[in-house]
């Protein structure tokens, strides 16, 4: 039985983008009844003709456009066509699904995973660190056993992923891998990636993540008070790699440098500020943010102590920087000779700087998250030993202020007397 064919092309507006572009979808009406799929394809929505159902102009990418419009078209009607012919029952889905290939092999989680982190490895030290392109690495091997363990098989299709995975993926990267709230929650936004991914191409039509709303816990970092830093000063080592721990740790201390900072740390990073005193200006490896902070003589004394090491000479850079993990480690002996019972990592000498060495001493918050190369102001606010010390600053410059209207009070009292 011959059935009526209409097709319509038309913007989906709810799908707007940043550049005010909609996507084209095609809607298939056979006997009434209705199929919707995207063209995957966009446009300006002021170059879209209501009418017309095309673009507007005469453009190489709007004659592009009308010509892959008019190819889809043809594709449906040949289809329908087809289907008449060989007497084969359909409706408007059977047609949609014959177009859009519905019959092939759907795109997989891992698929397009492996695919992302392939593209990320080739712009390694262009437009992505070394650690970042890790991070999707570990996340990947992370959603890949948690497929392994929840559904014994060693990849699922896209549209497998539901709250009801994203939800089992956190309850198994928490009690299964023995991963904190925070670490989870960071490999689960690297595996959101995949899914936008997916989303934008797609591959999936509605977002699983919709419903999914989590929050990052706030975390108490370690800082080193001034008289910590004083006995890690002044602890009278035997053992020179323990000497040298000390060193790079102390120097990150007073500069607010994070390791890998510190590791490729050169000479030409060495600056005369606009007020002829040594600065550090750096392009920061995590976030790509320009820091620049003033070198203080403490910090220098180290830089100066190294210039003739074996290891900065070979190298060019400015100090002889151990692995991150060898570092924690001798920095976890060196504390414990000091008496310091903290949980301390190279990290915290990032934190200490922020607090112990610039807001203790009256730098601003501004100054502060300038100078650690933050992106927002709010970064450098997340610091809870910052807040503390900003309310005790606060509070005694209040006193002393209060203290002086009362002195005066008396005096004037005591003169009207």
């Amino acid at each position: 039985m011959t059935k009526n064919l209409n097709l319509l092309f038309y913007l989906k507006k709810s799908k707007v983008n940043a550049n005010n572009e909609a996507p084209i979808y095609l809607r298939i009406t056979v006997g009434g009844k209705r199929a919707e799929t995207s063209t995957s394809r966009r446009i300006d929505i002021k170059k879209w003709s209501k009418s017309g159902h095309k673009g507007i102009g005469r453009s190489e990418s709007i004659r592009s456009l009308n010509e892959y419009l008019n190819l889809l078209t043809s594709k449906v009607y040949k289809i329908h066509k087809d289907l008449i012919e060989e007497e084969i029952d359909f409706d408007a889905n059977s047609i949609k699904n014959i177009l859009s290939g519905a019959n092939k092999k759907s795109k997989t989680i891992i698929e397009v995973f492996q695919a992302h982190n392939k593209q990320l490895k080739q712009l390694e030290g262009k437009q992505y660190t070394k650690a970042t392109v890790k991070r999707y690495e570990t996340a990947l091997k992370h959603v890949h056993s948690f497929i392994i363990y929840n559904y014994s098989i060693n990849d699922l299709p896209l549209n497998k992923i539901n709250h009801k995975f994203i939800t089992d993926f956190q309850f198994y990267l928490m009690n299964v891998k023995d991963q904190s709230h925070n670490t989870a929650l960071k490999y689960i936004k690297n595996f959101k990636k995949i899914v936008k991914i997916a989303l934008d191409n797609d591959w999936i039509n509605k977002d699983p993540f919709s419903r999914f709303k989590r929050s990052f816990k706030k975390v108490d970092r370690e800082i080193l008070t001034q008289e910590e830093i004083d006995l890690i000063i002044g602890k009278d080592l035997k053992i020179p790699r323990l000497d040298l721990v000390r060193d790079i740790f102390l120097f990150s201390c007073y500069t607010g440098l994070a390791y890998v900072d510190v590791k490729l740390l050169s000479e030409n990073d060495i600056v005369i500020g606009m007020n002829g005193e040594k600065a550090i200006h750096i392009k920061r490896k995590k976030t790509n943010t320009v820091s620049k902070i003033p070198l203080l003589p403490y910090a220098e004394t180290i830089i100066n102590k190294y210039q003739n090491n074996p290891t900065v000479l070979n190298s060019g850079t400015l100090l002889p920087v151990k692995s991150n993990q060898k570092l924690n480690a001798y920095l976890k002996e060196l504390t414990d000779l000091c008496g310091i019972i903290k949980n301390i990592t190279f990290h915290t000498a990032r934190h200490t700087f922020a607090t112990t060495i610039t807001m203790a001493n009256g730098v601003s918050t501004e100054s502060i998250s300038k100078m650690l190369g933050h992106k927002s102001l709010r970064t450098t606010q997340h610091y809870a030993k910052i807040l503390d010390i900003t309310v005790s600053q606060d509070m005694a410059k209040l006193k002393m202020k209060l203290s002086v209207k009362s002195e005066d009070s008396e005096n004037s009292l005591t003169e009207a007397i």
